[in-house]
């Protein structure tokens, strides 16, 4: 039977119900008003009757698929970005609105990256623009409402063998642990903690913003992840300096355990520690106020540093890589299960220098963890009047 707009009891939006073409329909019109929920019916039935003789791939819009992309775990960097101050909206996404995936071409692709990144090498355009288009592409194959196809991207220009330097971006590469103990020193209780856990687990920080009590046995120096980003669970060996830190945690917090100085958990997502990037740039700059340059280090940087060191300090490449979750590259690898105990011993060969344990937030961290760096400068200066 056709669609046909109806009025549930207790409710004044109109919700369209029937069946077209075998496809059974009940949903709202998200309107009172019954001359636009016509028009949504009328709208609807006729992509039920486009979808039931030419499938679904006729009628999926490129922003359609963005949104499932998203939705189902995908990062949206570079698909669609608002900015704060002026409200324009720019990214992948706007620059193929309303774009039918069927009728997308590799045309369209060059000329929305030229135009969103006119001044870009190809390596930006590349990162920025057609590696989260071809992510969103492959979602849609897998839910077979795309064609697998081969896009081109842009390739750096031939005919030069001029060699640009660039500064090498903060955290790509690992730092020593005097180094880094005196750039966390700078900063703020609670990124302070979280950039703490990063140098002595090797986690990546999105598992460290999600964390929640339940996957914390402090008795056990053991921490488990049930989604990495492997896919599969794993289990992180906890350094034997971690152990106030996490029991003072643990004694307060039963949810999420790393918090802002808000009180407000961080947002869930993988953005390069972007979640602390305020802190970081404040740390760089207090440093640079003492005549002191680190500016490469990010919270990223924990991660490198731990695989660097464990390699120093002659860990066995299984455990090194079992500690940190990477994917297994061969079959011997893949079947090898490393115990507990040998990787909770590796992981207590990190080295931690005594200006790290003297940090002054050590002895309270969650209370101080609600105080900038400021509170620091008074909590010496009622040490000193005591």
């Amino acid at each position: 039977m056709p669609l046909k707009l109806i009025q549930r009891q207790g409710s004044e939006n109109f919700y369209i119900r029937g069946t077209v073409r075998g496809q059974s329909v009940f949903e709202s019109t998200g309107t009172c008003d019954r001359k636009v929920a016509e028009e949504i019916r009328i709208q609807a039935e006729a992509r039920l009757l486009k979808e039931s003789v030419h499938g679904k791939k006729a009628l999926v819009t490129f922003t359609e698929a963005s949104e499932s992309y998203v939705a189902s775990g995908g990062s949206s960097k570079y698909l669609i970005k608002k900015n704060k101050k002026t409200g324009k909206v720019t990214g992948v996404v706007p620059q193929l609105r309303g774009k039918l995936l069927k009728d997308i071409t590799q045309s369209d692709l060059d000329q929305g990256a030229a135009a969103l990144y006119p001044t870009a090498n190809a390596e930006t355009k590349n990162r920025q623009f057609f590696t989260p288009f071809i992510a969103v592409w492959n979602h849609c194959v897998l839910n077979q409402w795309a064609e697998p196809r081969q896009w081109r991207r842009p390739r750096k220009p031939k005919g030069t063998n001029v060699t640009v330097l660039k500064r090498r971006r903060a955290g790509t590469a690992p730092t020593s642990y005097d180094r880094a103990a005196t750039f966390v020193a700078e900063m703020s209780p609670a990124p302070a903690q979280i950039m703490t856990t990063l140098f002595y687990t090797g986690m990546r920080p999105i598992e460290l913003f999600t964390l929640e009590a339940y996957q914390v046995d402090v008795a056990a120096r053991w921490i488990s992840l049930d989604e990495t980003k492997t896919g599969e669970p794993r289990g992180v060996p906890m350094h034997e300096f971690l152990v106030p830190l996490f029991e003072d945690l643990l004694e307060t917090r039963k949810g999420v355990l790393f918090l802002s100085h808000k009180g407000e958990p961080y947002p869930p997502s993988d953005e390069f520690g972007g979640q602390i990037s305020g802190a970081i740039e404040g740390a760089r700059g207090r440093l640079a106020k003492r005549n002191i340059e680190i500016v490469d280090i990010s919270a990223y940087t924990g991660r490198h540093t731990v695989s660097t060191q464990l390699v120093v300090n002659g860990v066995h490449p299984y455990i090194k890589d079992q500690i940190l979750g990477h994917a297994a590259d061969d079959m011997s690898r893949h079947y090898t299960q490393v115990p507990q105990q040998p990787l909770i011993e590796a992981i207590n060969t990190l080295p931690v220098p005594q200006a790290w344990r003297d940090l002054w937030w050590w002895e309270e961290p969650v209370y101080w963890s609600r105080r900038l760096v400021g509170a620091k400068q008074k909590k010496s200066a009622a040490i000193k009047s005591a």
